[in-house]
């Protein structure tokens, strides 16, 4: 046996061979799985694995008609938030027998500041993906327009400005807001201020719910809004800074998302409650115990999972907007002294 022989990659044509099947059986095992029965499915899988046999998913995409795989753009690698809707994502379309490929959308300039990577994202449109899940929000998401109208774009936890076509899954950040205010005020609490994000169409929906909600409660008088420069937890730290030293400081805050809150207790006597958005896993740490909005993670993932593989049959489908409702986990970060009700 020759050095090439020993090392020729095997092909799709060598599987069918030795499962005794056809190349058409074997290619659908790979791209319609849900289409061949147990039996021969298995058949070919066996003779796959003794070859040595994987699917280069990218290369039959490029060939094919139509593409063979999901791709995923993901606004920030670096959030939980967005780690979680992935790896449920995944799981589900692995379930449907579904090849899913995983890119960060966003890279950091010399600045630090986080740019779009365009290159990624016309790397991503030239591979032809059947269909493309956006996580979180990136700018410039208008780019995705280039995709062919048969490519359904599904973005989830975020507001995609500039794609109508596009179809979200995400938080009723109403209801959202609303339970954060209600658990203060239930407490006692009157001077309740919100920490925000200064871009973003869903920093800003929070933002617009949290003025309505406290309106509503006759607080508007109440209200105060710290934009931070980042929905991190450096920058929450730095805006409840500014908030507790001001003239009117609050005796809670609330904030757009986890990290800000996380930062902010960092800044904060335990005089000041303090809640966040979006029950990532460093919310329930023992030393954070941060009470936060569950916005519903899983049945956001799987939500947009369904949606990547079906095919709408009307075009009116695109552009619809999924609102799932949210729940409030109360932690210690919200039971400070100046509540008038024990939390229990």
């Amino acid at each position: 046996m020759t050095t090439t022989s020993r090392t020729k990659r095997p092909t799709i044509r060598d599987v069918a061979a030795k499962a005794g099947v056809s190349k058409s059986l074997v290619s659908l095992v790979y791209s319609a799985p849900q289409t061949v029965s147990e039996y021969r499915k298995q058949l070919v899988m066996k003779a796959a694995d003794e070859l040595g046999f994987s699917p280069n998913f990218l290369a039959r995409s490029l060939a094919a008609e139509t593409g063979t795989f999901i791709g995923i753009l993901v606004a920030d690698l670096h959030n939980p938030l967005f780690a979680q809707i992935v790896d449920q994502v995944r799981s589900a379309l692995e379930a449907k027998g579904e090849y899913s490929f995983m890119t960060s959308a966003m890279l950091s300039d010399g600045a630090g500041s986080q740019i779009l990577d365009s290159r990624t994202v016309s790397a991503l449109i030239d591979l032809r993906p059947k269909s493309v899940l956006v996580v979180g929000s990136i700018p410039e998401i208008h780019q995705l327009s280039a995709l062919p109208e048969s490519v359904s774009i599904v973005v989830a936890s975020a507001i995609p400005e500039g794609l109508s076509r596009a179809t979200t899954v995400r938080s009723n950040d109403e209801t959202g807001m609303r339970l954060l205010i209600e658990h203060l005020i239930e407490n006692g609490h009157q001077r309740i201020a919100h920490i925000s994000f200064e871009d973003g169409a869903v920093s800003q929906s929070r933002r617009e719910a949290y003025k309505a909600v406290m309106a509503e409660k006759g607080l508007a008088k109440y209200i105060q809004i710290q934009l931070a420069s980042a929905a991190t937890e450096t920058a929450g730290f730095e805006a409840a800074s500014n908030l507790v030293n001001s003239k009117s400081a609050p005796t809670a805050i609330t904030a757009y998302n986890d990290l800000l809150a996380i930062g902010a207790q960092g800044a904060i006597s335990g005089d000041i409650a303090v809640v966040g958005y979006d029950n990532t896993f460093l919310a329930d740490l023992r030393q954070i115990s941060l009470t936060s909005i569950d916005p519903a993670n899983i049945e956001i993932a799987n939500k947009a999972a369904q949606l990547l593989v079906e095919k709408p049959s009307e075009p009116i489908k695109k552009g619809k907007t999924f609102l799932l409702e949210p729940r409030l986990v109360i932690r210690r970060s919200s039971k400070s002294s100046t509540s008038l009700k024990a939390v229990r």
